[in-house]
């Protein structure tokens, strides 16, 4: 925690990046905050221990603005599936755990994120048929105990994906129904009760692990219970998140339940929108949508690796920072985007930018998505002030990056060559809150080798036992996919 590292420690002879330039400078963390930024060999506290950062890059921590970290044990799992298709899948792909496993999969998020110079990130976590404050408050001690900032929030819904679009349920052959129908969802009532004592209870410390509430898609979850949540969220000071306008679906359901209105305009309605409001990927939303999202000053967490893999479409990000919105950026869930790397999505938002515009002048440059890895997500996290920045008064949350590598041979230029060159084989040291958490590539907080046993042998338990849902949802699967595709481009597809 912040404040346990009580020796001063002097970070010499890097280059830090600060105001999106590469510069040389000395860092001086006391108590787990940068007290001081020295010019290089100026004199620093006489008691201090020294950390040689020679030939590396400092850079503030990045900040995963959108992972579930239930679904770690699904890697490689995920086939030719759009969003609505995953979702369909999602019982197998992510069900059927146990509390314990709440601790084991932070865990095993936190230690990829951090060996790839991740030190913050906003997790969704599911637990069926409703939240549990033991699940939440064991899901944070999973990353506090692998030296993790993390916001905690529980992804819940009162329909399940298949109640939620309309028809689809009709849709369905009437032999096969009952896979999906047998499917419940605690409701809303259930939901919030569980919310109300993890926020009232929660036992760790906010600076390091804060909770909040995560109705996970709009049309998902009735008024009463956007509304419920809301309510908590205010009373709390909690933040929310959700998916939002993440698939051409969700812009086609949310006119047809919501009276002509988009996902966005209804959320506003029901004053949901605030400055303690993150949507997640924000693909679909139009001009209107942004208007919304800009006056509440609320944030979007941008998902580029998930949204290839489920072919949902490229967010219009550059007119989302034009119109003044906070952007962050996410992995998503490993089982959609198949790693925790921000370094790739990084680099693929920066790519992205230039299908927006032939002209140069509009792409995003390699300091701007940089500066979203980590102000912005520390932004979407609530955690503005606290971390993401390299400045006197912030946490030391820091990674030095090898330039010795050859992703930076030649030396040219560090903050491009850091998001167009970087893949997360270069981060040499991690710190987080001035305590070193990963050195030579190596985690020091936990046992790796353990974990990653633990991890295999709960993996194959997990989907062996959940070998009969995913084969009753593969019979499934053709008429739901029928359904989707046909209702998102408006013609008739055949099972």
């Amino acid at each position: 925690m912040i404040g346990r590292t009580k020796r001063p420690i002097v970070i010499r002879n890097g280059r830090a990046i600060r105001n999106r330039r590469a510069e040389s400078a000395d860092i001086v963390v006391v108590n787990g905050v940068i007290e001081d930024i020295l010019k290089p060999g100026e004199e620093g506290p006489e008691d201090a221990g020294v950390i040689d950062a020679t030939d590396r890059l400092i850079i503030p921590g990045l900040i995963n603005a959108h992972t579930h970290s239930h679904l770690a044990v699904a890697k490689g799992v995920s086939r030719s599936w759009t969003l609505e298709l995953h979702l369909h899948n999602g019982p197998w792909t992510g069900g059927g755990q146990a509390l314990e496993d709440r601790y084991l999969m932070a865990q095993a998020s936190a230690a990829e994120m951090l060996l790839k110079g991740c030190t913050a990130c906003y997790d969704l976590v599911l637990e069926m048929p409703a939240p549990t404050p033991e699940g939440l408050f064991a899901t944070a001690a999973g990353y506090l105990d692998t030296g993790m900032r993390a916001v905690v929030a529980p992804m819940m819904a009162d329909k399940t994906f298949w109640q939620a679009i309309p028809g689809l349920m009709e849709a369905l052959p009437d032999h096969l129904r009952s896979t999906v129908e047998d499917i419940r969802l605690s409701g809303h009532d259930i939901s919030l009760a569980a919310c109300k004592t993890m926020l009232k209870e929660w036992p760790h410390d906010t600076d390091w692990a804060l909770p909040a509430l995560a109705p996970t898609i709009p049309h998902h979850c009735t008024d009463d219970f956007w509304t419920g949540c809301r309510d908590l969220a205010q009373s709390e000071g909690a933040g929310l998140h959700c998916h939002l306008a993440e698939s051409k679906m969700q812009s086609i359901v949310g006119p047809m339940v919501y009276g002509g209105k988009s996902l966005t305009a209804h959320l506003d309605r029901l004053g949901v929108i605030g400055e303690n409001f993150t949507g997640a990927h924000g693909i679909w939303l139009d001009d209107a949508d942004l208007d919304i999202l800009s006056r509440r000053g609320a944030a979007i967490a941008h998902n580029p690796s998930s949204n290839f893999r489920l072919g949902s479409g490229i967010a219009r990000t550059p007119s989302i920072v034009n119109a003044g919105i906070a952007m962050g950026i996410g992995s998503d869930a490993c089982s959609c985007s198949d790693h925790q790397n921000l370094f790739e999505t990084m680099r693929l938002a920066c790519y992205l930018s230039r299908t927006a515009s032939f002209d140069p002048d509009d792409w995003f440059t390699p300091e701007q998505v940089l500066e979203m890895a980590t102000e912005g997500g520390a932004r979407a996290l609530g955690l503005e002030g606290l971390t993401g920045r390299i400045e006197k008064g912030y946490a030391a949350d820091l990674v030095l990056i090898d330039l010795t590598t050859s992703n930076f041979t030649p030396l040219n230029d560090p903050i491009y060559q850091l998001v167009f060159c970087e893949e997360g084989r270069s981060v040499d040291r991690v710190m987080v809150g001035g305590e070193t958490v990963v050195l030579d590539g190596k985690l020091l907080t936990i046992d790796y080798g353990r974990l990653r046993a633990r991890l295999n042998g709960r993996a194959s338990e997990l989907f062996a036992a959940n070998e009969p849902k995913k084969k009753a949802l593969a019979a499934l699967e053709p008429f739901v996919k029928d359904f989707c595709v046909g209702l998102t481009t408006g013609r008739r597809m055949v099972a």
